[in-house]
């Protein structure tokens, strides 16, 4: 049944996470019986797992029920009012607790307003619960059964597009044919033909002969080892199997298959349990060479247990091949057809993006179909809206999102704030998702940051993200019917706002998270629709077109005071009404033209990410920054501070810290970095001509921060002659020599470097992982560091050494150093640019190959 699909889905999500924030030590020691009645705290728990007990059923039945569709919101509505007023109860909490006043009687009257409101929203969900009769809501356990019927090893009609694909898996399936068993999966989203591309290869005649023992295996979404052992014993065996006990089938699988060439297909897998994977594969290890397993799964590290694994990734089609799948689907004529029609069925598969089972379904919905307003229908329609009945698509795609940790399935509905096609960035989805608390609590000795790559890996394993490359340039994109299945599961809880569609759309009050790509008309926000609001993000998609800037409603944030996430793309004036957002945990004002920020930010005590790049009129932070005690990223690229606050050592959380202008004070120096030893990334420090000497370099502890991977150093690079005479050439090279960082380092700069000559600590061999290296300005030196001996540098880049006259044999190898002989110089570099002064020309450094 396609309606079983979504059990466990998002408003079980959030009762959970609900009812962990009611449970959490902190909670309770802050908040219950001193903010809270403990009576009223007992009312919301058993409030929320009866509705908890009914939402199983209700999510099951919302699909073919309007009225249960309408309670599941209700409720997912109440949860979120909930979540908003437990966290500021918690909030004030902690905030009372570090001033340890006494409140004045008008903060005492808040708190009485806020347990109203709490006691508001445990009888709606009370309320909620009493309609479970008139909706024939039952309280069932968590549960699932298969959407598709059991595939089998027959070919079906003709296979479209595939032949490239079936030559590459025959060619890979003959390349094994020397191990005893191989284990090749076929990996695809849902709808992409997996499993009719196996059916091809289980059917080759050619590919077949030669192979003893054959057998077709539907394994489904529950991999059960005795089950599936069974199945592939009556596979082989003309459908008898009579054992029951799972030695004597193991060892009755073994003896059949000892010595047999075999091919086992087993199709649509989902278990990565290696535990059961290693018990069932036991006696598959006895068959002679050739012997295969072929896999159909949609996750990439499904079948990775034995030693000769194999994927194949299995991409879209092209829209042609999908025309003729339409087409044979549809019954219309490729020759001879209506030219109307056919000019809108191209339409329509170009909807498809390439899924095969996308153009089957949507073709067969006109099947015999000839009038052009049911094509158009069919165009315009969202393929959520056509009868579970009629389409395979919808729950083929609805299985994977099922069958998402719960963590994961509040992660990728979030996507839906984002537009088709958009280009993702892993890590500030991430910081995202950590802001709006969607991903599952770290366990011990583990990172938000940590967390948060893991579920994006996850999803992206799940194919729900595909990356792509671009010479330098790295992102992810979301497949057009993915995307659009997060749009339908978020629902009237999230919106995008954009040009096209925001004058004709009408914001729903349930919208909690609504992102915008143009500026939002006051009359847009002028009601009382939207002051719920959780999220406002700004999303540019069109990074590389400069338009016209967006702009809020001038009311928009006083109205929205349970705001976590908050960016701007235009702002002049930096609002006093966000220093009462006590509950924003995301703060993007980069690009904007701010020149100040009051000290009201740093009352963000819950503050966890503050982006400030390319921020052109920005000079000075806050003085009391370093109460932020919660920020974990700092982004402050391309902003022209001329020097950090005080005391942002004390930032012991900051886990992104992308530039440090060293400051002149004792409070606001280099050796404030001492104590941020959970960096990670990039880091550039600037202004060095601040430091005094070698002793307050090293108080900087750069050599402990093993997580920073990319390292700038950066001296003021002033104009004249003043370069020549700076401090003296001895102290320059203590100071570099104290900046030593950790050798997991893999990209260093130096700019505007005063000494004479290097510290030995740069090109030690030990710095292995080290692959680009950039020594710019540094107009003193007149000997190069030996750089020869990294053995993984690709990229070198020297720039403007007016006191360098010629390169020696130092330079290639670190004579100094007893072990760096072995080592061939430079043995990966491929890239290198060199630009010196007037002593030396460019020609040694561009046929640097040559000289090696």
């Amino acid at each position: 049944m396609a309606e079983a699909l979504v059990v466990g889905a998002l408003v079980s999500a959030s009762i959970s996470l609900v009812l962990n924030r009611l449970i959490s030590p902190e909670f309770v020691n802050s908040v219950v019986s001193k903010k809270l009645n403990c009576k009223l705290v007992e009312r919301l728990k058993t409030a929320l797992l009866a509705a908890k007990a009914l939402a199983a059923d209700a999510e099951q039945k919302q699909f073919g029920n309007e009225l249960v569709r309408e309670w599941l919101d209700s409720l997912r509505d109440a949860l979120y009012t909930a979540d908003d007023l437990l966290d500021r109860v918690f909030i004030k909490a902690q905030i009372r607790q570090k001033v340890r006043v006494r409140l004045p009687l008008r903060l005492n009257l808040s708190a009485w307003k806020m347990v109203t409101k709490i006691n508001k929203v445990v009888k709606r969900i009370e309320d909620l619960q009493k309609l479970k009769d008139s909706l024939d809501l039952k309280e069932i356990p968590m549960g699932s059964s298969s959407w598709r019927t059991p595939s089998t090893s027959l070919e079906r009609g003709t296979v479209y597009g595939r032949d490239d694909d079936e030559q590459a898996l025959i060619k890979m399936l003959n390349d094994n044919n020397d191990h005893n068993l191989s284990v090749i999966s076929i990996v695809g989203m849902g709808g992409v033909g997996k499993t009719t591309l196996a059916q091809c290869l289980y059917n080759s005649k050619d590919l077949m002969d030669g192979v003893d023992l054959n057998a077709w295996v539907c394994v489904s979404e529950h991999f059960d080892v005795i089950e599936t052992t069974k199945n592939v014993i009556k596979g082989i065996s003309s459908g008898v199997c009579s054992l029951d006990n799972f030695d004597l089938l193991q060892q009755d699988l073994k003896k059949k298959l000892s010595e047999k060439k075999f091919f086992i297909v087993l199709d649509d897998v989902w278990s990565e349990d290696a535990d059961k994977w290693n018990s069932f594969i036991t006696p598959f290890q006895h068959g002679k060479k050739g012997s295969t397993i072929l896999l159909t799964t949609r996750k990439v590290n499904v079948g990775r247990i034995v030693q000769h694994y194999n994927s194949y990734i299995l991409k879209q089609l092209s829209d042609d091949d999908c025309w003729s799948i339409f087409v044979d689907n549809a019954s219309f004529p490729e020759s001879n057809g209506s030219s109307e029609l056919e000019e809108i069925g191209r339409k329509i598969v170009k909807r498809c993006d390439g899924l095969p089972l996308a153009a089957e379904t949507l073709g067969r919905l006109l099947r015999s179909e000839r009038r052009v307003e049911e094509w158009n229908r069919i165009l315009s329609n969202d393929i959520w809206e056509f009868p579970m009945s009629n389409s395979k698509i919808v729950p083929a795609l609805l299985i994977s999102y099922y069958h998402l940790p719960a963590h994961l399935k509040r992660c990728f509905v979030y996507c839906s704030l984002y537009p088709k096609d958009y280009q993702f960035d892993k890590d500030e989805l991430i910081l995202l998702w950590m802001a709006e608390d969607l991903l599952r609590p770290p366990r011990k000795g583990e990172t938000l940051e940590e967390v948060g790559c893991e579920c994006f890996d996850d999803l992206a394993s799940r194919l729900f993200f595909k990356q792509v490359k671009n010479d330098d340039e790295k992102y992810f994109v979301m497949h057009d019917l993915i995307h659009v299945l997060a749009t339908f599961l978020a629902g009237d809880f999230y919106y995008r706002f954009s040009k096209e569609l925001g004058e004709k759309e009408e914001r729903n009050i349930l919208t909690r998270h609504l992102s915008y790509t143009h500026s939002i008309p006051e009359k847009a926000c002028s009601s009382s629709e939207i002051e719920s609001l959780r999220t406002l993000l700004y999303v540019n998609d069109k990074p590389y077109i400069r338009g016209e800037r967006a702009t809020l409603p001038c009311d928009i944030l006083s109205k929205n005071k349970y705001l976590r996430i908050l960016s701007f793309d235009r702002l002049n004036i930096f609002p006093d009404s966000i220093g009462k957002l006590i509950q924003v945990r995301y703060l993007g004002l980069s690009r904007s033209d701010v020149e100040i920020l009051p000290e009201s930010l740093c009352n963000l005590c819950n503050l966890q990410i503050l982006k400030l790049q390319d921020c052109s009129k920005l000079t000075m932070l806050p003085n009391g920054m370093c109460n932020l005690v919660n920020l974990r990223c700092l982004d402050i690229r391309g902003t022209p501070l001329k020097e950090m606050p005080k005391g942002m050592g004390k930032l012991k959380q900051l886990h992104i810290l992308s530039n440090f202008v060293v400051g002149k004070q004792e409070d606001n120096g280099i050796q404030e970095l001492g104590e941020l030893l959970n960096l990670h990334g990039s880091l550039e420090i600037e202004k060095l001509e601040n430091v005094v000497d070698g002793n307050e370099a090293r108080s900087a502890r750069i050599i402990d921060k093993k997580h920073i991977e990319e390292l700038l150093l950066k001296w003021s690079v002033s104009s004249g002659d003043d370069d020549m005479v700076s401090n003296t050439h001895t102290d320059e090279q203590d100071i570099l020599h104290g900046l030593q960082p950790h050798r997991v380092l893999k990209v260093l700069r130096i700019k505007g470097y005063k000494g004479k000559i290097f510290p030995d600590w740069l090109g030690r061999c030990s710095y292995s992982n080290m692959t680009r290296v950039s020594l710019l300005d540094c107009k003193n030196c007149c000997m190069l560091p030996s750089l020869g001996q990294l053995p993984s540098l690709k990229s070198l880049c020297i720039e403007r050494f007016d006191q360098l006259k010629s390169i020696g044999k130092k330079f290639y190898k670190n004579e100094g150093h007893q072990h760096s002989s072995p080592i061939a110089p430079f043995a990966s570099l491929t890239c290198h640019v060199g630009r010196s002064g007037s002593y030396l020309t460019q020609k040694p450094f561009l046929s640097l190959r040559a000289l090696l």
